[in-house]
């Protein structure tokens, strides 16, 4: 087992408070938005065998099999196939989707065949592999998940009283469920800028009076006029509105499969992924947007966001089921009289303490101390057990 050294992203989304408050470190004043935990090339976590500090990617190319085990290298390739992460939003990420694995791998073909470069702004796919990820608030989380009910989009869409934006109410009550979404979602994105921006404008200063006020929809209001104060004028507003809006409390979690619209919007959480870069954007970024390749890969179907709580096991292994074996997660919540918790040596895990001390020993007897914010790797085959009082989450894959 090694403790790892991680790499923050300073994103300008970033909270500039949350994540030093959760390492105990000065905030420098620039946003802080994600910690990374893994092997992923763009920020490779560090680790220490008494050479001096090695990336870990490094470490796992030179004995996949000895790093992840046979079996994981045999079903998922020689790379460690999640990235953990904390992730500190303080103001909204883009409105996005990710693809499913075929069509990435399709897409990333195709962008190959035609030559255009891996960090050309335009390109949508940097890679051939899905990105299916979960969240878990560490703190109150406010995001966006999938489709409302047409109906319930136009409810909300008609109680802003903006006049402009009567026609796409009346396209999601008078159409089927795909058609309905696809066509206003299409109209939304496809309309110029500054065509429309006066609407948008006037939709989020009424999403911002209605939030004070007994409407129905009064939280999901609050939600988009936040998203509008950091986005002004940008036609993804209008877009959003379209998603649910969810508030996650701690310990709490969404799953966002292919082809599920979403953004997060404010909050401290722990993020799991596949290993992956494809997103496709829908609204709230300056960024590039491709209507028709967004279009091919959404998932028109409207729904519940599915909050997730995790199931306990009798080994004081509280899991996060996801039907995605790519990665897996689950947290020890851990009391100082209880028995020792034995991990399953089988696969290659990532070991993340959130509050309290956890220790991590092996069967040679070392022991290696988390605090609060600190993370370790444990290769396959390790056997390790866990004892403290905090919470430590497990980041591996399906054995």
């Amino acid at each position: 087992m090694n403790r790892l050294t991680n790499t923050i992203r300073p994103y300008a989304w970033g909270s500039t408070t949350a994540i030093p408050e959760l390492l105990g470190t000065a905030p420098t004043g620039e946003p802080q938005a994600e910690l990374w935990m893994g092997a992923h090339p763009g920020a490779p976590s560090r680790i220490d065998r008494g050479q001096g500090p090695v990336p870990l990617d490094a470490v796992i190319d030179a004995d996949p099999a000895a790093e992840l085990g046979e079996a994981a290298v045999k079903r998922f390739g020689p790379r460690l196939p999640f990235l953990l992460k904390v992730l500190a939003a303080g103001a909204p990420l883009s409105v996005q989707v990710h693809p499913d694995l075929a069509q990435a791998k399709a897409g990333f073909a195709d962008e190959e065949a035609r030559g255009i470069p891996i960090d050309d702004p335009a390109r949508n796919y940097k890679d051939a592999n899905h990105k299916p990820e979960m969240l878990v608030a560490l703190s109150p989380f406010d995001g966006l998940c999938g489709f409302r009910r047409p109906a319930d989009a136009a409810d909300l869409i008609d109680g802003l009283g903006v006049g402009a934006l009567a026609p796409y109410a009346d396209i999601l009550r008078a159409h089927p469920e795909d058609k309905a979404l696809r066509e206003v979602l299409a109209a939304v994105l496809s309309a110029e800028p500054e065509a429309t921006a006066a609407t948008v404008t006037a939709a989020s200063e009424a999403a911002a009076r209605l939030a004070a006020t007994d409407s129905p929809y009064a939280a999901d209001y609050a939600a988009y006029a936040k998203a509008a104060h950091s986005f002004p004028g940008d036609r993804g507003i209008i877009a959003a509105m379209l998603l649910n809006y969810v508030r996650l409390q701690p310990g709490e979690a969404l799953y966002l499969g292919a082809g599920v619209p979403h953004a997060y919007l404010d909050g401290l959480g722990v993020e799991i992924m596949a290993n992956s870069d494809n997103v496709l954007r829908c609204g709230l970024t300056p960024k590039h947007i491709d209507v028709p390749e967004l279009l091919r890969i959404v998932r028109f179907e409207s729904g519940d966001p599915g909050v997730l709580r995790p199931e306990a096991g009798p080994d004081g292994e509280e899991l996060y089921a996801a039907p995605i074996d790519e990665f897996r997660l689950s947290r020890y919540v851990l009391a100082p009289d209880a028995t020792a918790r034995a991990l399953d040596p089988r696969t290659p895990q990532i070991l993340l303490c959130t509050a309290g001390r956890a220790e991590v020993r092996g069967d040679d007897g070392d022991t290696l101390t988390l605090e609060r914010g600190e993370s370790a790797y444990v290769p396959a085959g390790e056997r390790t057990t866990l004892t403290g009082e905090g919470t430590v989450f497990r980041a591996t894959v399906a054995a």
